[in-house]
């Protein structure tokens, strides 16, 4: 079955202005255009207008989901599975949100009461899944899941004041770099090893065991990966640099 762009716009739920600027992008190319110049839609073009939509939902770029589309190794299958676990997580983080809200409100009417953890559980478990999103292939894959999910309990173990205090952990950590790159300190010295022993803390906060190898492969991240660099580095250029040869040095001795 063929569409015309009014009747693709109205079957996908875009707009027809919408359909025609992915064509001039070459995102999304008419199957033919007729003698009077009509584009006309056929399957692969309702397929592929399906998979940018899903990747709009996620938030990618036009121009990288072009970049993925026309990769020769793209597979349609494989992307389907990609989608379906994003939105199972994106449904499993509302639905939580929504369960939140609902028994804050019930506590307010005082039908019931929420400890303090119930009330940020479903914040902390959003923060795990963006840092999931955001760092979960390259960590896992150097760690394993193993290590991995066990991080991620004790993070969601935390009651509110640990999380507060892991994140005070975290600005005294990144005060202190700022503070030691100004001063030229050496990473290797005493203030050097001062904040790798910070650093180390704040990775294996609360039963975690130290782990002097996971420790310098989280550090040796923080310069190969500009993700990682532009977090340490965002007041101050070579705070990350700094934190990874300070833990180098922490690690060796």
């Amino acid at each position: 079955m063929e569409y015309t762009v009014n009747a693709l716009a109205k079957l996908a739920g875009v707009t027809a202005r919408t359909l025609r600027w992915y064509d001039k992008l070459g995102l999304l190319k008419p199957g033919r255009t007729t003698p009077a110049g009509y584009r006309l839609y056929g399957p692969a073009q309702v397929d592929r207008l399906q998979q940018i939509l899903f990747y709009r939902e996620l938030g990618l770029p036009l121009e990288e989901i072009r970049s993925i589309l026309d990769d020769p190794a793209f597979d349609r299958q494989a992307a389907l599975q990609s989608h379906l676990l994003e939105l199972k997580r994106r449904r499993e983080r509302l639905t939580g949100l929504i369960e939140t809200v609902e028994r804050t409100l019930l506590d307010e009417k005082g039908e019931i009461h929420m400890t303090d953890r119930e009330k940020f559980a479903a914040f902390q478990k959003k923060a795990v899944a963006e840092n999931e999103k955001k760092y979960g292939r390259e960590i896992r894959q150097r760690y394993g899941d193993r290590a991995v999910d066990a991080a991620d309990r004790a993070f969601l173990s935390m009651s509110r004041e640990e999380t507060e205090s892991w994140q005070a952990l975290d600005r005294e950590l990144r005060s202190g770099l700022a503070a030691a790159v100004r001063a030229g300190e050496d990473p290797a010295g005493a203030e050097g090893r001062r904040l790798a022993g910070l650093h180390a803390k704040w990775l294996f906060f609360g039963s975690q065991p130290y782990d002097a190898a996971r420790h310098a492969g989280v550090a040796e991240l923080y310069v190969c990966d500009e993700r990682f660099t532009a977090y340490y580095d965002k007041d101050l250029p070579g705070c990350a640099r700094f934190l990874r040869d300070a833990v180098r040095a922490y690690t060796q001795t």
